[in-house]
């Protein structure tokens, strides 16, 4: 087990394509970190560049003491784990997981019953190492729930067992760090969410480095001890779950992470007697004491208003200057809660997730309460800085 750490890592591609651009990340022994962004931003690039899949541009990359940029994939002792399993079709799922180990033995050649007679210290060598792979492969299987699939082949497989067995694959070699690439996007949303529970298990009980990729900020949120949100190659945030969640740096992480994701106001502070309240046009709601303070420099001039769905709820008995009102255009219903989509004039997509009771119906006129002290504001720009934070 060890830390990995990018100094300064880029990635330019011929056609003076920059996948990834100057990143510094430190992932700490033990830590499960997961990179997580659309289509394109640089994460698998990013993860392989690690394993030793991709040359390095410019930068250093540091498994443990071990400065690897120059270091072929197979000697980084690290273990992969891809999307697509990469199992051997025509192997038994034993020795698709001995696989790796076999091929590092150093006695393998004297492993033969006529080897005693010839040299007898190095016969019994070969039988240690043999059973050394059969205790690891077996542990391994115990600890992923696969002792009984072990003479199957892959073909006789389940979707989920394939991933087991993939990921059993990594713990043998007893790896410094783990790395998944995607490992759960085959697998339906049930599966997805029963392997994710079993991987973060996993992590736990064998503690070992992990770096995680993934599209999917649900997943991301849920088995991450740290959080990497990346667009176009470039780091946005780093930070817990409830750090990237709480507290986005930016208009791009705030709208990324969540689900539905947070509506977006555009409007201005104004001041209006003692107090500044945030114009959206047709609502007005008046900023919370920590907003009047820290937004006191932007009277007058346009800002974002981010809000998620679950900071807002109906509207009766709320505080006046809390209210936004909106015409309900769709109700999902989901079963202790809905989720509401609605519009105001001036916006065309106001999203809440109510209580299943809430009086809100289709086609009607609602007014929902804001929790303003868990509204963000944001600079104009796709990637407007969060201007709430301190």
């Amino acid at each position: 087990m060890a830390e990995v750490v990018l100094e300064g890592v880029t990635k330019v591609y011929p056609g003076d394509v920059t996948a990834v651009d100057n990143i510094y990340l430190t992932v700490a022994d033990r830590e499960f970190m997961v990179l997580v962004g659309p289509s394109g931003c640089g994460k698998s690039t990013t993860l392989r560049m690690i394993a030793g899949l991709e040359d390095v541009t410019a930068g250093t990359i540091r498994i443990g003491d071990r400065v690897v940029n120059d270091v072929p994939p197979k000697d980084r002792d690290i273990a992969m784990v891809f999307q697509n399993y990469a199992l051997y079709p025509h192997m038994t799922v034993y020795k698709n997981m001995a696989f790796g180990l076999m091929l590092r033995r150093q006695h393998a050649g004297w492993d033969n019953p006529l080897c005693w007679l010839l040299a007898p210290s190095r016969y019994r060598q070969a039988r240690a190492e043999r059973a050394e792979i059969d205790r690891r492969v077996r542990s391994a299987a115990a600890i992923l729930g696969i002792q009984d699939l072990l003479d199957r082949r892959p073909r006789a497989l389940s979707g989920g067992q394939r991933q087991r067995v993939a990921v059993g694959r990594a713990i043998v070699r007893n790896p410094k760090a783990f790395l998944f690439d995607e490992p759960l996007s085959n697998l339906d949303a049930k599966l997805r969410v029963e392997m994710r529970a079993e991987l973060k298990a996993l992590h736990r009980q064998v503690q070992t480095t992990t770096v995680y990729v993934t599209h999917d900020q649900e997943e991301a949120m849920t088995l991450g001890d740290r959080v990497v949100v990346m667009k176009d190659g470039i780091v946005q945030q780093c930070g817990t779950p409830f750090e990237v969640y709480r507290r986005p740096v930016n208009r791009f992480v705030a709208g990324f992470v969540g689900t539905p994701p947070m509506n977006f106001l555009n409007g201005r502070i104004v001041r209006e007697n003692d107090r500044l309240l945030f114009d959206e046009g047709d609502n007005r709601l008046v900023l919370c004491d920590e907003h009047q303070r820290r937004l006191a420099p932007y009277v007058n001039q346009p800002v974002v208003m981010g809000v998620r769905p679950e900071a807002m709820r109906a509207a009766a008995g709320a505080p006046s200057g809390s209210t936004l009102r909106i015409a309900a255009r769709v109700v999902e219903p989901l079963g202790d809660r809905k989720d509401v989509y609605g519009q105001t004039a001036r916006h065309h997509r106001v999203v809440c997730r109510l209580e299943a009771e809430a009086p809100v119906c289709e086609g009607q006129p609602a007014e929902l309460w804001v929790d303003m002290t868990r509204v963000h504001f944001f600079e104009p720009g796709e990637q407007g800085r969060n201007l709430s934070l301190a």
